[in-house]
């Protein structure tokens, strides 16, 4: 039976487990990635784990998050990564160097490598061939420390590409029809893997907006093969020594198989608020828009960015349009001032910005009141755009650069207008942004550390009656920014837990904090897929200094899970999913010998508010457990 060149990878790099869907393997994590946003923490952990010497063959801290400095908070954290990342030998890449994502494709994903990252889109690296995989920040400061990752076996689900696509279809549509498809949770516990003779049509480029989406089917990652594209965009960018060639057998074998004909793909849209909720842009219709917003880690390539250019070039930005654009790298934005891109941008009315993430995390550029944005970006969650009543579409380039020019959501097939073919360009490496490590002694540099950080909580070893008040019950989809919100008001306290509490769960329940301090002991109810949406384990950390215990869900999102245990935080699962009904605020539950249960697969819960018993599902592995029951992996580290 052939092997799929994920398992291939897996295999490569397997230290302990065997490869069997559902059983726990760790692997040598060969890269790791970090961004400012939960780098700071990344970077206060490996600094409590008192590191000698990181074990990863790369690791570079990025800053690309929270570039706005409307005070000192975001430079003291930059200052702090900085430092650290000087004393372990990290490299660090200065803010308006770009996306670390876009950088980390041009400048070090090699194919056939494993990358960790702090951020929920490191599989953007699949686009070259790596297993490429978004974690909690203290699993990336453990593989830093240690140079493994461990995690449960996915299954993998094969989509088969055929066909080319047509103009103004892009890469983007391609993973708008797949998340229509499979949905926001159809990824969860699996690995996407592509295939096909479609996938020799598709750049890296394309491939990397397509694996950086893949975070939001809730997959562990998604990865192409590696083949003379790949290779081409290595050579592109003066790496050709990095190529290796990877593909899967001609007979591999997947879980499951999803057929998408290239050919047959038409222009379409996410609309709010889920990046899952797709139609085609002809039924949606020529709705009147106010922004348009072209940029983030999923589409800011310099393949991306000329065809806006071509676009908009000779045109006018319609008069009740505010556009703006994000270029996803240095290099990038230098080749457009170059060729002459960029003055055909500016001349056609688009607003230039810095090479950072900006208006994708709700960093500026938030739209009018009850405004319609239209974003080639990765998440329309409500409110993520800093303006709660928006409407935001996520759309492709060619397709919010044509809606710029006409006023309203456009389908440029129905244009007839030409697109020309962006040729081929050769990149410089440009090392102005980059600080290398120098092979300094780490205890002869000090740490930077500014009033606006605060040490992380850490949980202590479970008692062996566990027991709390529902504080809040939650619906279906919960994401990460419900649980912490991000925004510009509130990124630049990332590095201190105890401001940031006082906003957890805002946007569902502002009573919420407060509810946890009276409380003191909290539990959390949550419906389906909770815990959706970004890596940042501020969605785990802040609970935990709220006094949170453990959470009952229908089902949870893979890395907020996983952020929870690293927590000490327990998450349990309703064996039957009509039992959250019964649950209500103020209710007080509780687990007798908590630790002898949670070896088992069930535990049992009791509701003394009405007497009634109920069977979850806790489904650890031996390392969780360990975990758990010592208060989290900090706690379970320094025990050994």
């Amino acid at each position: 039976m052939g092997k799929t060149l994920a398992y291939k990878i897996l295999e490569n790099h397997l230290i302990n487990g065997q490869m069997i869907p559902g059983e726990e393997i760790t692997i040598k994590m060969d890269q790791t990635l970090t961004q400012d946003s939960t780098g700071t923490m990344v970077y206060l952990q490996l600094e409590a784990m008192d590191v000698e010497k990181i074990k990863t063959e790369l690791s570079v801290a990025y800053i690309d998050h929270n570039t706005l400095q409307t005070g000192f908070e975001n430079a003291d954290d930059h200052a702090f990564i900085k430092s650290v990342a000087k004393r372990h030998g990290v490299l660090f890449s200065k803010p308006g160097n770009g996306i670390c994502h876009q950088l980390h494709l041009e400048s070090f994903g090699i194919p056939g490598k494993t990358l960790l990252g702090s951020d929920s889109h490191t599989p953007t690296g699949g686009g070259l061939g790596m297993i490429a995989i978004g974690a909690g920040g203290l699993d990336v400061a453990v593989a830093m420390a240690k140079g493994t990752y461990s995690l449960t076996v996915p299954s993998v689900i094969g989509v088969k590409l055929t066909g080319s696509l047509r103009p103004w279809v892009s890469a983007k549509d391609v993973i708008l029809y797949v998340l229509q498809k499979l949905t926001v949770k159809g990824g969860v516990g699996k690995i996407v893997e592509y295939f096909g003779d479609g996938v020799a049509n598709l750049s890296v480029t394309d491939r990397a907006t397509i694996t950086n989406m893949g975070a939001e089917l809730g997959a562990t990652t998604s990865v192409f093969p590696s083949d003379d594209n790949t290779k081409a965009f290595l050579a592109s960018q003066g790496r050709e020594k990095d190529y290796v060639e990877m593909t899967a057998d001609k007979d591999a074998v997947y879980d499951e198989i999803l057929e998408v004909n290239l050919s047959e793909l038409v222009p379409l849209a996410a609309k709010p608020h889920s990046p899952d909720n797709v139609d085609t842009i002809g039924n949606i219709g020529p709705i009147a828009i106010n922004q348009v917003a072209i940029g983030s880690c999923t589409n800011s390539s310099y393949t991306d960015l000329m065809k806006v250019a071509s676009i908009l070039k000779g045109k006018h930005v319609h008069e009740n349009v505010s556009l703006v654009i994000s270029p996803g790298s240095s290099k990038i934005l230098s080749k457009l001032a170059q060729n002459g891109a960029l003055a055909d941008m500016i001349e056609a009315g688009a607003r230039i910005i810095e090479n950072a993430c900006g208006p994708c995390i709700g960093m500026g550029q938030s739209p009018q009141s009850g405004g319609v944005s239209l974003r080639t970006f990765n998440r329309n969650f409500k409110g993520r755009s800093g303006t709660a009543d928006a409407s935001v579409y996520l759309v492709s380039p060619e397709t919010a650069a044509i809606s710029a020019i006409t006023g309203h959501l456009t389908d440029g097939m129905t244009t007839g207008a030409a697109l020309p073919e962006i040729k081929a360009e050769t990149f410089h490496s440009n090392d102005s942004f980059m600080v290398y490590p120098k092979g300094e002694n780490k205890n002869d540099i000090s740490v930077a550390m500014g009033p606006n950080i605060k040490p992380f909580p850490q949980n202590t070893r479970l008692k062996n009656k566990i027991s709390g008040t529902i504080v809040l019950k939650t619906g279906n989809n919960i994401t990460t920014d419900d649980i912490m919100p991000s925004d510009s008001r509130l990124l630049p306290y990332r590095s201190n837990i105890p401001h940031l509490s006082n906003y957890c769960f805002e946007k569902i329940d502002p009573e919420f904090p407060a509810r946890c301090k009276e409380a003191k002991d909290g539990i959390i109810i949550g419906g389906e897929n909770y815990g959706q949406g970004s890596s940042r384990e501020h969605a785990a950390l802040v609970p935990l200094y709220l006094g949170i215990r453990f959470v009952v869900a229908k089902s949870f999102a893979r890395i907020h899970r996983s952020n929870l245990i690293n927590s000490g935080i327990l998450p349990l699962v309703f064996e039957d999913p009509a039992d959250y009904k019964d649950f209500e605020l103020g209710q007080e539950l509780v687990i007798e010998n908590a630790a002898v249960q949670i070896k088992s697969s069930t535990v049992i819960l009791k509701n003394q508010s009405t007497g009634k018993e109920y069977t979850l599902l806790a489904h650890l592995s031996d390392l969780e457990i360990e975990m758990i029951l010592a208060g989290g992996k900090i706690s379970q580290i320094k025990g050994k």
